[in-house]
């Protein structure tokens, strides 16, 4: 199992470069962030600080959208970073959440976003693509290599992730939803044509090392909040019972609405909606050996990296105990069974 951080944007972008430092000196091989230009600062432009100050790790936007980026400048900037460090990019992708919803904006369709994903994909891999009636290629990209990896929670995307994504990304680690989810984008995979295992299965949420659990779930609820967006949208396609587990929406029954300003942030103050038992089953709070717990269970399921947010008020030692303890643990125990 690889680790990620996922980590936001905010002023000085020197924090989180040093933040994306410290988690490669801890044996983290991924750095997401955030991407929504209007409530944090441009992500990519940190993206080239971050490879620059860094040797290993693979940097990207956790999520991007087809609707507020050019599809063909998107592609154009990974294109470019590759160039510049080495093929050590990423694109988490999906509809859209806090950079469409705070422009009054809606997702973007699933037939967008897979005409996106392909022409992204094309493109900073340093090949031709058909796009709006002409065939465009990088004169200057020669090698460019670039994974996109779909988030996703409703059913028309999770079959959409299987058919075309080179990864999954379930904001979420509760094992039982993650379980089905997987399971879902696997089958569609299967149905076609395309080998279920060669496509990454990356699991993300809240990672909280410590003891005070009540003090680590008022830091983490904000995420049950984040999820609730997604939440609202499929019971509102779909209704509340049938297309997804009802452990991923019966909580949102007491969302009153939602303000984008403190979008993933510990001191978010309108989600009180979202109950004790749900923060603790979609995040991974507690000691070293709960973590490692839980993670052995997602990794069973087939997860290949989990990604921690880092939104709290213990980035450090959170990063210090998954370096020392948790990373070599999932490892050695990988070690042992092969």
């Amino acid at each position: 199992m690889d680790f990620g951080v996922v980590l936001q944007t905010n002023p000085p972008a020197a924090r989180a470069v040093q933040l994306a430092q410290l988690a490669e000196a801890h044996g983290f091989s991924h750095v997401w962030t955030f991407d929504s230009h209007l409530l944090w600062e441009e992500p990519y432009v940190i993206h080239s600080a971050i490879l620059n100050a860094t040797k290993r790790v693979t940097v990207g936007p956790f999520v991007t959208n087809p609707a507020t980026r050019d599809w063909t400048v998107t592609a154009s900037v990974f294109a470019t970073l590759n160039e510049m460090y080495g093929n050590r990019t990423i694109c988490g992708i999906g509809r859209g959440d806090s950079a469409v919803r705070v422009t009054n904006g809606k997702p973007v369709t699933m037939a967008e976003l897979r005409e996106s994903i392909h022409v992204i994909r094309e493109l900073a891999n340093s090949r031709p693509v058909e796009y709006k009636g002409a065939t465009l290629q990088f004169p200057w990209s020669r090698g460019s290599e670039l994974d996109v990896w779909v988030a996703a929670y409703g059913p028309m995307a999770l079959k959409l992730t299987g058919e075309v994504g080179d990864g999954f990304i379930l904001q979420l680690a509760d094992v039982d939803i993650a379980a089905w989810m997987i399971k879902t984008v696997k089958d569609a995979a299967a149905a076609a044509g395309r080998d279920p295992d060669s496509l990454a299965f990356c699991v993300a949420a809240p990672m909280y090392i410590g003891e005070d659990r009540e003090h680590m779930r008022d830091q983490c609820r904000w995420f049950g909040g984040m999820v609730g967006n997604h939440v609202a949208d499929i019971v509102a396609k779909y209704g509340e019972h049938g297309a997804v587990p009802d452990a991923l929406t019966q909580y949102i029954e007491g969302r009153k609405g939602y303000d984008y300003n403190t979008h993933g942030r510990a001191e978010n103050d309108h989600v009180d909606f979202v109950p004790d038992d749900i923060v603790e089953r979609f995040c991974i709070l507690g000691t070293a050996e709960e973590h490692i717990a839980k993670l052995e269970q997602l990794r069973e399921l087939g997860v290949t990296q989990f990604a921690g947010y880092l939104q709290h008020d213990s980035k450090e030692e959170t990063l210090r105990v998954y370096g020392e303890t948790v990373i070599p643990a999932l490892s050695a125990h990988v070690t042992a069974k092969t």
